[in-house]
C-alpha cells in the first residue's frame, strides 16, 4: 500500500492522475491529509478541494509499500516542515520502501540528504534544492527506491514508472495505452 500524502496547496494534476493511474494498475493507494485538522479535506494549488482517504492521525505502517509526495506551492513547503511527513520518509528510508516525489517535492529529500550520489528530476528552477543529486533532464527516474519526476504534464511518466517498480513494465503500458497516452 502506498499513500499519497495531501498538504495545503499540492499540485492536484500529480496527486490525483497518479492515485488514479496506480489504482487503475492495482497498486493499493490512500490519499492523506497533512496538516488538515479535523476535516479530511484539502485545497490544491489551483483551489481544487479534495477529500482526503484518512488524516494523518490514521496513517498505519503495516504493509507500507511507498509514499508519494506531490509538488506544487505552497504545498510542497507544507509537507516538508510537517513532523508526520518527515517521520514517514525517515521509515521509508529504514525500511527499504519507496519514496517518490514529482515537481517541487524532491526538495525535501534533498534537504534531508536522501539525493546524495542519486539520479534525480524535478521541476526547473529547483535543482540546486536536490543536495548531492545527479540531476537528470527527464520527465521520471528512478534510482533504487527513489523515483522523481519533472512536474504536472510528467505526471503519467512518473505513475507509469512507480508501476512499473512495483508491478511491472506491461502492467504500466497497458494502462498508459488503455488511457490513449501517447
Amino acid at each position: 500500500m502506498f499513500y499519497c500524502l495531501l498538504a495545503p496547496g499540492f499540485e492536484e494534476i500529480e496527486a490525483i492522475a497518479t492515485v488514479d493511474m496506480l489504482r487503475r494498475g492495482g497498486v493499493e493507494v490512500q490519499t492523506v491529509g497533512i496538516g488538515c485538522g479535523c476535516t479530511p479535506k484539502i485545497e490544491g494549488g489551483h483551489n481544487i478541494t479534495v477529500t482526503a482517504d484518512i488524516k494523518e492521525s490514521g496513517i498505519v505502517t503495516d504493509g507500507l509499500e511507498g509514499i508519494i509526495l506531490p509538488g506544487g506551492m505552497p504545498g510542497t513547503l507544507n509537507l516538508e516542515k510537517s513532523k508526520t511527513v518527515k517521520k514517514l520518509i525517515d521509515y521509508c528510508v529504514f525500511n527499504n520502501l519507496y519514496i517518490c516525489a514529482i515537481c517541487a517535492a524532491p526538495q525535501i529529500l534533498g534537504h534531508m540528504g536522501l539525493l546524495s550520489g542519486k539520479r534525480a528530476t524535478c521541476y526547473p528552477g529547483f535543482e540546486d534544492e536536490l543536495i548531492g543529486a545527479q540531476i537528470v533532464n527527464a520527465p521520471a527516474v528512478v534510482d533504487g527506491k527513489i523515483i522523481t519526476g519533472k512536474g504536472p504534464g510528467c505526471t503519467v511518466e512518473f505513475a507509469s514508472a512507480i508501476i512499473e517498480a512495483v508491478a511491472d513494465k506491461e502492467t504500466a503500458q497497458k494502462i498508459k495505452d488503455s488511457m490513449q497516452c501517447q
